[in-house]
Formats: structure tokens, sequence, C-alpha cells
């Protein structure tokens, strides 16, 4: 910085409000200390900055999600990220694979690097362990899964009301063996899923088969392997409902093996990529993921900013979105 004034003829406060983009610098002297930057190759090093400055933010957010790679999580992320840029703030990025020891490890980890605030999709069953946190002023932002044990802002789908739509569309079409992929049980948001499944039979007088109701599911190899299993039964499923993305694609290979893509109806939790070019389109429950991930980003960014009002809790309606696999009828 001392290279960067004596080139500009400045002094280093006057580099420092430049580099900081602060008031007070006229545009000339300005536009002279940024050629001095530009010439000299010159980075700040925020970090130097931060610890020379009580309570200075760091310019950094720690998001922990299920799964970097799934489009999900991916979408989320870039949601984020879009809104973190404009606040001049990058994004450490990490996936849980739902392991619960490595979601604390992580989030330890990321609160020693001085994080402005954290956005968290918790493996965990409680986030108890994220009130000393909490309580010192580190901002937290839970996102599809609801926090249990603190209380934080969270920005969730409505999970139970996207597995009734997705049911009742396929007992509308006349199904009533109807098979149900589902992740971990307990996990939120496989939770409600199941339970909007069976709701959505019982309203309308029916039972689902449990031989058809398959939870703990992991991946989309599995998923295949299931709904094999599951075409195998003596009486199989004229329809499928697939509570995750990655499950609905194990599903769409396992029929494609079988040569039932336009005999079996199905139905997914989530979209994916591509997923409207498969023939038949695949029918999904759709979670407005920039959506989630902009009011995720607003929130977490009005903490640091200093909000102080009592946490909010937002759920977002998920919509049916009709390609044409949730809508082949079951053999008559």
């Amino acid at each position: 910085m001392r290279d960067v004034a004596a080139l500009a003829g400045v002094s280093l406060k006057t580099v420092s409000r430049v580099v900081n983009e602060e008031a007070g610098v006229s545009p000339d002297v300005r536009e002279r200390v940024g050629a001095a930057v530009r010439r000299l190759d010159y980075r700040p090093n925020l970090a130097a900055s931060n610890l020379r400055r009580t309570g200075a933010r760091t310019g950094l957010i720690g998001a922990l999600v299920q799964d970097l790679s799934n489009s999900f999580s991916a979408g989320v992320l870039r949601s984020l990220e879009d809104i973190a840029r404009a606040h001049r703030t990058a994004v450490l990025a990490a996936s849980l694979d739902e392991g619960v020891d490595r979601e604390q490890a992580m989030v330890h980890d990321l609160v020693t690097r001085r994080v402005d605030g954290l956005v968290l999709m918790p493996a965990s069953q409680r986030q108890d362990y994220l009130v000393a946190e909490l309580r010192t002023g580190t901002p937290a932002v839970f996102v599809d899964r609801p926090p249990r044990g603190v209380d934080a802002d969270s920005v969730v789908v409505d999970n139970l009301l996207g597995a009734r739509l997705a049911t009742e569309h396929l007992l509308d079409h006349g199904h009533r063996r109807i098979a149900a992929l589902f992740h971990l049980p307990q996990i939120p948001t496989a939770h409600e899923r199941i339970a909007g499944f069976t709701s959505a039979h019982t309203d309308r007088g029916v039972r689902p088969d449990d031989r058809l109701v398959v939870e703990g599911i992991t991946s989309t190899d599995e998923a295949t392997e299931v709904v094999h299993r599951l075409l195998d039964l003596d009486d199989p499923p004229t329809a499928i409902f697939a509570g995750r993305n990655i499950l609905a694609s194990g599903a769409v290979r396992a029929l494609a093996e079988r040569g039932l893509r336009r005999s079996v109806a199905l139905v997914s939790f989530d979209d994916f990529p591509m997923a409207d070019l498969l023939d038949p389109g695949l029918t999904v429950v759709r979670q407005d993921v920039s959506r989630i991930g902009r009011t995720v980003a607003q929130m977490l960014f009005e903490r640091i900013g200093g909000e102080s009002s009592p946490p909010r809790h937002v759920v977002i309606e998920p919509t049916l979105v009709v390609r044409g696999s949730g809508e082949i009828p079951p053999p008559a």
C-alpha cells in the first residue's frame, strides 16, 4: 500500500479509502490511485485488514448443503452467490452428505474462520450446538430443513403439500397401486413427503400397499435396484412417486431398462436438468430454487447488517408441472 501511495502521490489513508470504496476522494485522485494499483498489481489483504478492526466483517459466509452435485443444492447456492457478490462477499460451500459429525466439524471450522454468517441444510436431528454461536452474534439461516433445538431464520418448501399434489395427481389418473421412493425418514423433508403421500391416499379412502413404499434410499443406483424389485412383484405398481430428484433418475433408468417408460406413470418431487427432454417428459413437483436461494440470501444479509427482529420462518409452496410421465393411465 505504501508503494501505491508513493506512485500515486497520495497518503496511505487515501489509498485505503479508494481500495475500500469509501467516500471523500475526488474522481481525479481515485483514478490516480486506481492506475497505481493496476500498474503494481496490488491486492489488498482483507484478512490482515480485518484483524486491525474490532468487529469487522471478513467478507465470507459459509454454506453447508446436503450435496453440492445435486441440482437443488447447486441452484440454491447459485442464487446465494449472486446476491453475495453484490455485497462483496465470498461463499465457502461444502457438502454434508447427511453426516452429523461432518456437519458439526464443518460449522466449527467456518466459525473459527470468522465467517459473517452461515447457511445450513442440516443433517443433524437437533442443532443445539449452535446456541453459543447464535448468542454471540453469528447469524444463521436454515434452508430446506427447519431448525430444531435452536430458533433461527429458515426458508423451507411445503413438502407435505408437494407430496400430496404428486400423489393426488396419480390417483386422479386412476392409479391405486402407487409405489413411493423416499430418502432417510429421519430427515424432515422426507418425513413430510411420506406424510403427504399417505394423507393423499387416506383422504380418498385408499390404503397404500406397504410393500410399495420404500424408505431410506440414498442414491440413484439404489433407487434403480428398488424399482426393479418392485416391478418383479406379482402385482407390480402402475405408478411411482419419487420423493427426490435423484430417486426419480433411478426410477427413469429402471423403467427404461424394462421398456416401461410409456407404461408406468412417474412423478418426481423436484426437477432436474433435462427432465423435460425425456420421452415422455417427466412430470415434477417443482421447487422454486431461485426464489429459495434469493430469500435465504436476503435474510442472511439483513441479519449481517444488524436486523434484530425475531426469527422468521418462510414456507414456499411448490407447483406441479405436467409433462407426460405422470399422466400415463393404469392398464385397462
